[in-house]
């Protein structure tokens, strides 16, 4: 992203809903005390946070991009941050649980980074990953098909939010031939009930809108929003309650 177009309260709009994927991808961790955790992409903290009290006696560093996201950030005990893109991540030694969630669909070519990063990790070390792949949704086709009208497609230069996420089986063969042949890898629909479709879109201004927000300014990315909301309607319709299904994949494994 051009610059940084994230809003925590934005984002923070559908907490609870957000949340649950990580309390089940921690609920994945093998725990002990005493770990040193990198939660990469760890926006607001909140989580981080949780994260700190469910690993006792760790030592847990929350990074992320967004200085708007890390204000929000309250260190602690065994607990800081650090504002950095976690794509410069040099090298994952040392660290006993490489912990990320709902981050690494912004990062370009997920197999050369992971690669880099399982390479590093020592035996006994884990890693914990969430990602949403909802890109066959209408709340992501459309985001794309409005990047392709005018005066959109212009001032985007033709560009459009596409999402970095590997298949799931891609991810286990990566775990595999890095060493973690004890792994879980699966694939969940979280819904969501929203009040009407119209409400989808509140969801992806806090997520996949602020890609298309920060590269069109403020004037046209309000217009682009309110054009996304017009054909979202289009395809989903009017009536409420409306059921949202989300797809995630998350994925462990404890190196051998």
């Amino acid at each position: 992203m051009s610059n940084d177009t994230w809003n925590p309260t934005q984002y923070e709009r559908f907490r609870a809903e957000r949340a649950q994927p990580f309390v089940d991808l921690l609920g994945m961790v093998r725990v002990r005390p005493g770990l040193r955790v990198l939660d990469l992409g760890c926006g607001t903290g909140e989580l981080t946070a949780l994260l700190a009290q469910r690993l006792p006696g760790s030592m847990v560093e929350g990074i992320d991009s967004s200085a708007a996201m890390l204000a929000k950030a309250v260190p602690g005990p065994g607990l800081t941050f650090r504002h950095a893109d976690i794509a410069s991540l040099a090298e994952a030694s040392g660290v006993d649980l490489l912990f990320s969630n709902a981050a690494l669909q912004w990062v370009p070519d997920n197999e050369a980074l992971l690669g880099r990063w399982l390479r590093d990790l020592a035996p006994g070390a884990q890693i914990a990953v969430q990602v949403p792949r909802n890109e066959e949704h209408a709340s992501h086709r459309i985001a794309e098909i409005v990047a392709g009208e005018e005066p959109f497609r212009t001032h985007l230069g033709g560009w459009v939010r596409r999402s970095a996420v590997l298949p799931l089986e891609r991810y286990a063969e990566l775990l595999w031939a890095h060493g973690f042949q004890e792994q879980e890898c699966l694939e969940r629909i979280y819904g969501h009930v929203m009040g009407a479709p119209a409400d989808v879109v509140e969801w992806v201004k806090g997520t996949l809108l602020t890609a298309y927000m920060g590269r069109l300014g403020p004037e046209l990315g309000a217009a682009f929003v309110a054009r996304y909301r017009e054909r979202l309607v289009e395809a989903l319709g009017e009536a409420g309650p409306y059921f949202y299904p989300f797809r995630r994949l998350l994925f462990w494994g404890i190196k051998v």
